[in-house]
């Protein structure tokens, strides 16, 4: 690994949003705080109806560093807007990308503290507050073959500061443009959900990728939550619950094409993520409502899995090429 100083102006913020401008505000104004600043601020807007493209506009004086802003035609989901934001980055060269959504504000210090780790690391996962201030603890882990986080993974860290991941977060996902071109872009195919944690198991397939004990971040929306102690689990939607089990087929693909696709064992993933729905239906959400969206998603998703024209991202390099 280079053992060069990070440069912040390196480094980009790509922030998807959509029809949430207040938050979007909210953000951009820690992002005014910040010290040092990043080279630039990438904003996807997902095709919003609402005051966004004023709001952006409003800080291109003031936020301190280059601003580039895309309006895409359609709401492509924060799967398909961190695919454009990453793209944008990568192409305006930046050596680093920070991937946020809009409801996190970033802490004053946040990249220089994710720089500290940047010379050593090129998938950094940092910390984040959650909207009460508390600290939020995040499944930094998957049983790779069942292709689902591990909800007890240890929570704290020791002397060394940091713990090996093979997941991924796109809110603060800290990647190096190199790791990007062997990868490629964020798949836009998810339209939501567990496109970042197959992001980030990619990249953990080429690099060690790391969770460092390092608070960065700040939630600034409140969700519904089952409180369980460290762990908790969040409210869901509809739509939510349609992408959760339709996306299994995209990773399954993915995992036919790397080699690793079990198929009891994923089935078995596939349950466990069934259920724990049903569980987040009935102790969350107080309702049945909701289960005919698992149902509609698992029958898309056959679709999905018998796809044979289905082929994966591909890398922006020569896979040859050195890291």
């Amino acid at each position: 690994m280079s053992a060069q100083v990070f440069d912040p102006t390196s480094a980009s913020i790509a922030i998807v949003t959509f029809n949430r401008s207040a938050l979007l505000s909210r953000l951009l104004e820690s992002i005014v705080r910040m010290d040092p600043k990043p080279g630039r601020v990438v904003i996807v807007d997902n095709a919003s109806t609402d005051d966004t493209t004023s709001v952006v506009e409003s800080f291109r004086d003031r936020l301190g560093t280059q601003l580039e802003y895309r309006r895409l035609e359609t709401n492509t989901g924060g799967s398909g807007g961190f695919s454009e934001g990453v793209r944008v980055a990568y192409e305006l060269g930046s050596e680093w990308i920070w991937l946020m959504d809009d409801d996190v504000e970033v802490l004053p210090d946040g990249l220089a503290k994710m720089g500290r780790w940047a010379p050593r690391f090129r998938s950094i996962q940092g910390r984040r507050y959650d909207y009460d201030g508390s600290e939020f603890y995040w499944q930094y882990r998957i049983a790779e073959r069942m292709g689902i986080p591990i909800p007890f993974a240890p929570a704290g860290f020791g002397e060394s500061g940091y713990k090996e991941m093979n997941s991924g977060c796109f809110e603060g996902m800290f990647i190096h443009r190199d790791i990007v071109a062997r990868i490629g872009l964020p798949d836009p195919r998810f339209f939501i959900y567990w496109d970042d944690q197959l992001y980030g198991w990619l990249a953990s397939r080429i690099t060690t990728s790391v969770i460092v004990d390092e608070f960065v971040l700040r939630r600034t929306r409140e969700i519904r939550q089952w409180d369980m102690g460290i762990r908790h689990m969040n409210a869901s939607s509809n739509a939510y619950r349609y992408y959760i089990m339709r996306n299994r087929a995209h990773i399954k693909q993915y995992y036919r094409t790397k080699g690793v696709y079990n198929p009891v064992l994923f089935g078995l993933g596939t349950t466990l993520t069934f259920g724990k729905e049903l569980i987040r239906l009935f102790l969350v959400e107080r309702t049945v409502r909701g289960t005919s969206n698992l149902f509609r998603g698992l029958r898309d998703g056959r679709r999905i899995s018998r796809d044979r024209t289905w082929q994966p991202m591909q890398p922006l390099m020569d896979q040859t090429a050195p890291l």
